[in-house]
């Protein structure tokens, strides 16, 4: 595992954890409609109203981001699947203590994608702010995503390359 040292990166701004409940869902690609002149791309709307779901949540716990301090970010997201109905006793023991996990879609990058993407203009400007991001799948009994967020304020490099 790389250890990220947070002494490169500057002040600690402050934290925000918060859950989203419900089974994790993955950013689908943009559809199009070939009958509309243009052709234009459009979210589908399951990936739309759960990026909406990840910004209110994260409303509910934390203020609006002061978006114009430069600052970077540390994302940790963990995705709690269901326990499939399928599954014995045993399977079900191991999937609770972590020995067995998830490789059923949505693909972890997904879930990912769609957790930044819906705090653009909210918790950040872009989440190319995003320096450090830990994703991990895990079952539980109660299904949802867990995002924890560290900012840090963003070393300004003086011509030359030095540090402020």
């Amino acid at each position: 595992m790389i250890e990220f040292d947070e002494s490169l990166v500057g002040d600690y701004l402050g934290s925000c954890r918060f859950w989203v409940p419900g089974k994790p869902s993955g950013k689908a690609r943009p559809r199009f409609n070939p009958a509309a002149p243009g052709a234009r791309p459009y979210t589908p709307a399951a990936t739309a109203a759960y990026e909406t779901l990840v910004a209110t949540r994260y409303r509910a716990e934390r203020v609006e981001a002061d978006l114009r301090l430069p600052h970077v970010a540390m994302v940790d997201i963990v995705a709690y699947y269901p326990i499939p109905q399928r599954y014995t006793k045993a399977e079900r023991a191991q999937a609770l203590t972590g020995t067995l996990q998830p490789t059923a879609k949505p693909d972890i990058d997904n879930v990912a994608k769609i957790v930044l993407d819906a705090l653009n203009g909210v918790a950040w400007s872009d989440d190319q702010c995003v320096v450090d991001l830990h994703v991990a799948k895990y079952y539980a009994t109660a299904p949802g995503v867990q995002i924890t967020i560290r900012w840090y304020r963003a070393w300004r490099r003086k011509r030359g390359g030095k540090k402020p």
